[in-house]
C-alpha cells in the first residue's frame, strides 16, 4: 500500500491511486486560499457569455443583419460615449459604421449591458424602416462583431483588438459633408444667404414631417445630428433615442434629448409627444439663420431652468424677416398644443419668398448683419 506524501510512518492507508494523469497532490487545495469573490465574478462573466451566445444562436436571423465579411472598416471618423464611428465600405458602397461596445463587466453590469443592447435593437428597428431623401439611409446592422475586420490602430496595450466580440454595429450611408453644426460654425462670421437658410430649414422640416407621419419621435433634434451631403442636402441622423410615438403621451416621459434644444415639458419630466421635436426644430431654425449658438453665456443648468421657468428663448435678430421669425416663435411656444405640426411648418417655409433676400447677407453686400447684441442672457 502507498503512503500519502509527507505522512510517512503514520500508518494511515490510502486508496488505490486513480489511473489518470493528474496526481492526488495536484488535486489538494487549501480552502482559505481560494478567492471566492473572484470565482463568482468569473462564473458570472462565463454564464453571461454562454447565455448571450445561446440567445443569439436560438433567435432567427433578422432581416437587417448584414454579412460582416463584406464590411471593410478604413479609418475613424469620430469617437463617442459608447463607441466609435468608422468610414468604410459594404459591398463597394461608401458607408459609415457606428461600432458600439459596452463590454462585459467593467463599469457596466450585466443588466446594464442587456438594456443597452435592447436600446440598440430599438434604434435599428426604427431606422431600418425609413426611406426619405432627408433621412440617412440605413444599410444594415449586427449584434456581434466576431467576424469584423477592425483596423489595427484600434488595439489595446497588449496588441489585441480592444473591441469585444459581442459589440454591436450599425451601418448607414456615408454622408461626406459633415454635420450641420460644423457647417454653421464655419459660416459664423459671414452667415448664410437667405435662400440657403430656407433650403436647409426645408430639408430638416421635411425629414421630421416624414418621421412624424411614421409615428416616430426623434427626441434629439439638434444641428449635431444633421448631416450634409456633397450637394448640401440635409439628412437627419442618429436615432439612438428615437422611438415610436406612444398613443398615450403619459407613456413618454423623462428627460431625453440635449439641453438647449429640449422642450420645457421634457425638461420638467412631464408627458410629451412629437411636438417636442417641433420645439427643437425652432431652436435649430434660429441657429441656421444666425449661424450662432443659442444661450452662449449660460450654463446648461441655467438654460434648463430659464427655459422651463422664465420662458427663455434665443433672441431673434431685428433683421430677421417676420415670416421666418413667426415660424420660430410658433415652434418654440411653451404650450405644446399651440405648436404647429411639422407638415404645416413645411408649408409655411415653402411660402417664403427668398428672391428679395431677407437674410443677414444683403444681396449686394457680403458683410454680416450686426443687429445681434452681444449679451443674450435672460
Amino acid at each position: 500500500m502507498e503512503m500519502r506524501s509527507g505522512e510517512e510512518g503514520d500508518g494511515v492507508k490510502t486508496a488505490k491511486k486513480p489511473e489518470r494523469s493528474m496526481s492526488c497532490k495536484d488535486m489538494i487545495f487549501r480552502a482559505d486560499k481560494i478567492d471566492l469573490k473572484s470565482l463568482d465574478i468569473q462564473l458570472e462573466k462565463h454564464l453571461s457569455r454562454v447565455w448571450s451566445r445561446n440567445a443569439d444562436n436560438q433567435r432567427p436571423a433578422e432581416e437587417w443583419e448584414i454579412d460582416l465579411g463584406k464590411l471593410d472598416l478604413r479609418h475613424v471618423v469620430a469617437h463617442g460615449t459608447y463607441g466609435t464611428v468608422y468610414r468604410g465600405t459594404y459591398d463597394n458602397q461608401d458607408v459609415a459604421v457606428k461600432l458600439l461596445d459596452w463590454g462585459e463587466g467593467g463599469s457596466y453590469s450585466t443588466a446594464a449591458v442587456a438594456t443597452l443592447r435592447a436600446s440598440f435593437r430599438q434604434e435599428v428597428a426604427v431606422w431600418q424602416k425609413l426611406d426619405h431623401p432627408n433621412v440617412t439611409k440605413f444599410v444594415g446592422a449586427s449584434m456581434g462583431t466576431s467576424n469584423l475586420r477592425i483596423p489595427s490602430n484600434n488595439t489595446s496595450a497588449d496588441g489585441h483588438d480592444s473591441w469585444h466580440s459581442r459589440a454591436c454595429c450599425v451601418v448607414v450611408e456615408y454622408v461626406p459633408g459633415g454635420t450641420l453644426k460644423q457647417y454653421l460654425i464655419r459660416n459664423r462670421r459671414q452667415k448664410l444667404a437667405y435662400k440657403v437658410v430656407i433650403k436647409l430649414a426645408l430639408d430638416l422640416s421635411r425629414g421630421l414631417s416624414y418621421l412624424h407621419s411614421k409615428k416616430i419621435v426623434h427626441r434629439d433634434v439638434k444641428t449635431e445630428n444633421m448631416l450634409l451631403d456633397a450637394h448640401r442636402n440635409l439628412k437627419i441622423a442618429d436615432f439612438g433615442v428615437a422611438r415610436v410615438e406612444a398613443q398615450n403621451p403619459r407613456d413618454m416621459t423623462g428627460e431625453t434629448g440635449t439641453l438647449g434644444y429640449m422642450a420645457p415639458e421634457v425638461i420638467d419630466g412631464k408627458p410629451y409627444n412629437r411636438t417636442c421635436d417641433v420645439y427643437s426644430f425652432g431652436i435649430c431654425l434660429w441657429e441656421i439663420y444666425c449661424c450662432d449658438m443659442p444661450y452662449p453665456d449660460l450654463s446648461f443648468v441655467d438654460v434648463s431652468s430659464a427655459v422651463a421657468r422664465q420662458n427663455l428663448r434665443p433672441e431673434i435678430p431685428r433683421c430677421c424677416p417676420n415670416s421666418l421669425a413667426s415660424i420660430m416663435r410658433k415652434c418654440w411656444d411653451a404650450n405644446p398644443k399651440k405648436r404647429p405640426e411639422m407638415d404645416e411648418v413645411v408649408r409655411m417655409l415653402e411660402a417664403i419668398n427668398t428672391s428679395k433676400g431677407g437674410g443677414m447677407i444683403p444681396d449686394d453686400h457680403t458683410p454680416s448683419c450686426f443687429c445681434l447684441v452681444p449679451a443674450r442672457g435672460p
